[in-house]
C-alpha cells in the first residue's frame, strides 16, 4: 500500500489497517489519529510530524523510522520494532512503550529514559 491510498481511505473512515505494508512511505505531517497499524510494517517510513495520537502501533515495525516531531501521545508501541528510529522531539505522552524494541543507534529526545518506559534494548 502506498501513502496516497491509506491517507485516502482513512479519509474515507477506514480505521483498521492491520499488518499493512506501508515500507518507505512518506507521511510527513499526516493526521493519523486512532488509526489501527498494528504489525504493520512501517520501516524507513517517514512520519516526521505526524499526528498519531491514540493509534495503535503495537508489534508493528519502525526499523529505520523517521518520528521526528510526530505526536504519539497515547500511542500504543508495545512491541514494536524502534530499531534505528529517530524519536528526536516526539510527543510520548502516555504512550505505551511496553517491551518496544530499541538498539544503540535509535535516537530519542534528550532526557528520554527508555528503560524508565519498559523498553527492551537489543
Amino acid at each position: 500500500m502506498n501513502a496516497e491510498e491509506l491517507k485516502r481511505r482513512y479519509m474515507a473512515g477506514e480505521r483498521d489497517f492491520t499488518g499493512a505494508n506501508l515500507t518507505g512511505v512518506k507521511l510527513i505531517g499526516v493526521n493519523l489519529v486512532g488509526i489501527n497499524l498494528w504489525g504493520a510494517d512501517l520501516s524507513g517510513a517517514n512520519l516526521a510530524r505526524a499526528k498519531l495520537w491514540g493509534a495503535n502501533l503495537s508489534g508493528a515495525n519502525l526499523a529505520k523510522a523517521n518520528l521526528t516531531r510526530a505526536n504519539l501521545s497515547g500511542v500504543k508501541l508495545t512491541e514494536a520494532n524502534l530499531r534505528q528510529a529517530k524519536l528526536v522531539n516526539t510527543k510520548l505522552f502516555g504512550a505505551n512503550l511496553s517491551g518496544a524494541y530499541y538498539d544503540n543507534t535509535t535516537r530519542f529526545s534528550r532526557g528520554f529514559d527508555p528503560a524508565k518506559n519498559n523498553m527492551r534494548q537489543v
